[in-house]
């Protein structure tokens, strides 16, 4: 994906069976849980290209969360800052070549930030 390009959105939700049941019975979505992100189960869109998680609700987390795929996390989040917004979460892995972070726009939204350089298959 290019730099800019929306990759997912994570729903928080107080019970993951119940959301999981709910969702895919509303918009036909495939909810899986994949090892080790047993706490987020991940949703595809009927389409195969939306998709996103669902995760569980807390004081931060309130409201649906749109992620925004970056080059790099670090740059986004100066340049974000230097335009009025303010970090919410620092960059965290999710795995050996992908990352996450949030920033707050100059009026509160959530935005989530995604870098991936994970290598493309080659089978």
């Amino acid at each position: 994906m290019a730099h800019g390009d929306i990759t997912h959105i994570d729903i928080p939700v107080s019970d993951l069976d119940a959301a999981s049941s709910f969702y895919s019975g509303l918009f036909g979505w495939q909810i899986d849980t994949m090892p080790g992100f047993e706490d987020y189960p991940m949703w595809r869109a009927p389409n195969q290209i939306s998709g996103g998680g669902l995760a569980p609700r807390d004081e931060e987390f309130t409201v649906p969360r749109s992620y925004v795929e970056v080059d790099s996390i670090e740059d986004t989040l100066a340049k974000a800052t230097s335009l009025g917004g303010t970090v919410v979460k620092e960059k965290q892995a999710i795995s050996e070549a992908s990352w996450w972070a949030v920033f707050a726009d100059r009026d509160g939204n959530h935005i989530g930030l995604y870098e991936d350089h994970t290598p493309p298959d080659e089978g």
